[in-house]
């Protein structure tokens, strides 16, 4: 399903993100007509287009929109991502007064606990950071790299050599005081992330790759499949089944949400 405002889009509409490609989204799951942290997607949202746009987002509007777009309970997960965009941006003028739409696009939620990921350490620090913007060529070229070296995905490092996040998502540390340790650098500040600081105690530091390897246990966290365990980093195991990790991802899972 792909709507803007509210009404099917047309391949014209379209064409600003393939050619331009000049927006800011977020992306939910919603399970029985609820969404997990709801209030902040939508915050999100409005921040973004303030920082991308220049002007206010009605985001009691977006919410009407993505309501709209999901069917009724009872019904299986859907993975929503809501993108907002002018599609009559000028190329050439990007400064002028824009009208930004919401385009709401819906898909089939995948398992809520996928296998743990496989990771490799490669050096990005993606564009805007604390933007979920839609220019995502320099992440998805990074996870690539990381694929084509026989890995799941990759663990971005910044310019300093210290762990930050993931293509699509955070990650997070337990250490041996069964802390869980969400590394310190310019990554994007995720919604799941923010729930799970809510559950169990944590802290913010540097991490390097060689520290993670010292940790306990990782995982990594996003919408989408909420908490999932990581198996190595550069080759190099990582236990799996840990109970932090569990715990955390039965927490997660426990949340009510919100009523869309």
């Amino acid at each position: 399903m792909t709507e803007l405002d509210g009404t099917p889009a047309g391949a014209d509409q379209l064409r600003a993100l393939a050619l331009t490609n000049y927006g800011h989204f977020t992306t939910l799951r919603v399970e029985d007509g609820r969404v997990r942290g709801l209030a902040l997607h939508l915050e999100r949202l409005a921040r973004d287009c303030r920082a991308v746009f220049g002007t206010d987002l009605d985001t009691d509007r977006v919410r009407e929109l993505v309501r709209r777009a999901v069917p009724a309970p009872p019904g299986g997960p859907l993975v929503v991502r809501v993108t907002v965009y002018d599609p009559e941006l000028d190329l050439g003028r990007p400064a002028a007064p824009a009208t930004p739409r919401v385009l709401v696009t819906t898909r089939p939620a995948g398992p809520p606990a996928p296998p743990p990921l496989r990771l490799r350490t490669l050096t990005h620090v993606r564009d805007r950071a604390a933007v979920k913007h839609v220019a995502l060529f320099g992440v998805l070229h990074t996870r690539r790299a990381a694929q084509l070296q026989g890995a799941d995905d990759a663990l971005f490092t910044d310019r300093d050599g210290h762990v930050t996040e993931g293509p699509t998502w955070n990650v997070g540390f337990v250490d041996a005081a069964d802390r869980v340790v969400w590394p310190e650098g310019e990554a994007l500040p995720g919604v799941t992330m923010a729930l799970l600081r809510r559950l169990h105690a944590h802290t913010t530091a540097p991490v390097t790759p060689a520290e993670a390897l010292g940790m306990r246990a990782a995982f990594v966290t996003n919408a989408a499949v909420g908490v999932r365990e990581v198996a190595s980093v550069d080759g190099v195991p990582l236990a799996t089944g840990d109970p932090v990790v569990t715990a955390l991802r039965s927490a997660y899972r426990d949340l009510p949400g919100d009523p869309l």
